[in-house]
């Protein structure tokens, strides 16, 4: 047997295993690497090539370059204004998620930016009363339209970019595929704002739904700050329920305490906020309002410097001496040395200080300090350790770092331009991790658990497909084939088979695989046909991240079960939304990028 004959059978084989996924992706593109060294199509050396590309490099820093914008709770700042703008308004709410969601997942990538949103957007559909399935469809495509607008937009675009450089072209350049993206995400906005919202299913909303997402609820109580933008205004004007997603549920003033306070109630300086809410609104509420957490102590600064300072919570424990006392008369910061910050009694609202409330069994302490301190309390049962929320609590504080950070790989990235100098795009998003790093925005322990390695393995495997793909001659004479039998045809015809192809393939496979398997012998039909091979891989890219038509896309796994669809609502609304998507990239592609 051939070695092209070899290669296109294991193709086959591969494409069918992704299409089943009886296996991991990951796994199919190691054995295809296997398969291909065992039967000599490839050397050891040229199997494992792929792994030493300096892409693979590139799209881990960029997953923690991401994880830190996503820690530091930008996204979800960004979520908690839709809101404020939109209103109860199905219209403006959907047209606002598209966008926010498109622009985001220009830097974010588009599964990362659907997966910080669906809380936000399940969040807003309850608010507004609107069903989830109106508002959760949209921001799927949004994520995915937005994707195509970057170079890191997508790992497909980063992949497709790597694999390019094979074929003596240039890597894109970071907004290289800009100018079509927009066109292209305008576009798919008003299809899904005059057409889809129509098509989509009215499904879900109800208690159940609301109650599945439900995370435990802490009261804490917060001081208004000298400086606060909330001193002056009523409750109501000051909108602290639903801009930060917390319930005030009592006012102390001196030797005052409002129980339950009205909307008119005023707020000042000195007030003590009672309030109610999740983890990160609470720990949030200092850079977003100006508000300090009232804890029953502070911590010295030389003990927030240290390294040690952590949070968790702890559980009182049925025989603990703690039953019946309070923070206060239990002598809590003599005895632990430990910040109480808030405490979650599930199913009872208590309106007094937390350092006066009396303690019970099963109540959960929202603790900051050393939690070596602890563990003597925990080991003789009077405490029980829960989750160590400090890794997924948002660093407010760190967000400039995070920032500066993205800021710093997107400038060292683009310096060729401005200076002449070229920064390899992996020197640039190394640089950009060591900085998260040495902030301590993204921790050392945490650096690995943020890379989707299956991916970065799946990308490796595909490249070293390509160059037994090359190596065989098998791409050229897929291309050769093609050539004959279209090129009858005209250039625009064959371009647009190209997409028609890689679109369907992106359906049963994933597009990273979908794209390097169609790119190397797109490229060589161009060459054989006397045309721009840019072109055809630019036609490859987009093709590849327009994957509506089935649920199978990544991000459009992430709303398919908060939004009740059914798989046929995909294959409906994004079928019409992929034929309109194909139709502009037909028309743009060969403007910005000749034939």
């Amino acid at each position: 047997m051939s070695p092209i004959v070899i290669t296109l059978v294991l193709l086959l084989v591969a494409v069918a295993l992704f299409a089943t996924e009886k296996l991991p992706v990951d796994v199919v593109g190691i054995l295809l690497v296997i398969a291909l060294i065992m039967t000599n199509v490839l050397t050891v050396q040229e199997g494992l090539s792929g792994f030493g590309d300096n892409v693979i490099i590139t799209i881990g820093g960029l997953f923690v370059l991401t994880g830190g914008l996503v820690k530091t709770g930008i996204v979800d700042l960004i979520g908690r204004r839709l809101y404020r703008i939109a209103g109860n308004n199905e219209f403006f709410l959907t047209a606002l998620i598209m966008f926010v969601a498109a622009a985001c997942a220009s830097v974010l990538k588009n599964t990362t930016t659907t997966a910080m949103f669906v809380p936000v957007v399940l969040g807003l559909a309850h608010r507004a009363k609107v069903s989830p399935s109106k508002l959760l469809m949209p921001l799927a495509f949004g994520a995915i339209l937005g994707g195509s607008c970057t170079l890191i937009g997508t790992s497909t675009n980063l992949a497709v970019s790597g694999a390019m450089q094979r074929y003596g072209m240039d890597p894109y350049s970071m907004f290289e595929l800009t100018p079509v993206g927009v066109i292209t995400v305008a576009v798919g906005l008003a299809y899904m704002l005059l057409v889809g919202i129509r098509l989509l299913p009215n499904r879900g909303g109800e208690e159940s739904l609301t109650e599945q997402y439900h995370i435990r609820e802490y009261i804490s109580e917060v001081f208004v700050a000298p400086g606060s933008h909330l001193i002056g205004k009523t409750l109501g004007e000051a909108n602290i329920n639903l801009e930060f997603d917390l319930n005030v549920i009592g006012i102390i003033r001196g030797r005052e305490e409002r129980v339950a306070p009205s909307p008119q109630q005023r707020v000042e300086l000195g007030d003590l906020l009672i309030v109610q809410g999740k983890i990160a609104d609470i720990l949030n509420i200092k850079s977003a309002a100006g508000l300090e957490i009232k804890a029953d102590f502070k911590l010295n600064d030389r003990d927030l410097e240290t390294g040690d300072v952590e949070l968790f919570e702890v559980m009182v424990m049925r025989d603990s001496s703690l039953i019946g006392q309070t923070l206060k008369t239990a002598d809590f910061r003599q005895n632990f040395n430990l910040t109480v910050l808030a405490i979650n009694r599930h199913g009872e609202t208590f309106l007094e200080k937390i350092s006066t409330v009396r303690l019970r069994f099963g109540d959960v302490l929202l603790v900051q300090g050393n939690r070596a301190l602890i563990e003597p309390f925990v080991t003789g049962g009077e405490m029980l350790l829960l989750e160590d929320v400090s890794a997924s609590s948002m660093r407010a504080a760190k967000r400039r770092w995070a920032i500066a950070a993205f800021g710093l790989f997107l400038a060292l990235s683009l310096s060729k331009l401005v200076t002449g100098y070229d920064v390899p795009l992996a020197v640039a998003v190394l640089l950009g991790v060591l900085l998260l790093l040495a902030t301590q925005t993204v921790r050392h322990s945490e650096l690995y658990s943020l890379i989707d390695f299956r991916l970065l393995v799946l990308i490796a495997c595909m490249m070293s497909f390509g160059v037994a793909m090359e190596k065989t001659g098998a791409d050229q004479y897929l291309a050769n084939l093609i050539v004959v039998y279209f090129e009858q045809y005209g250039a625009i015809a064959v371009l647009a088979g190209f997409f028609a192809l890689t679109v369907a393939l992106t359906q049963p496979m994933s597009n990273q695989a979908a794209a390097l398997v169609i790119l190397p012998v797109a490229v060589k039909t161009a060459v054989a046909l006397g045309l721009n091979p840019r072109t055809f891989a630019v036609a490859v890219t987009y093709a590849a991240s327009f994957s509506f038509i089935t649920p199978l896309e990544p991000a459009c796994v992430l709303v398919y079960t908060p939004g009740r669809y059914r798989f046929m609502d995909f294959v409906k609304i994004g079928t019409i939304l992929t034929v309109i998507v194909f139709i502009v990239a037909i028309i743009l592609v060969p403007i910005f990028w000749r034939l």
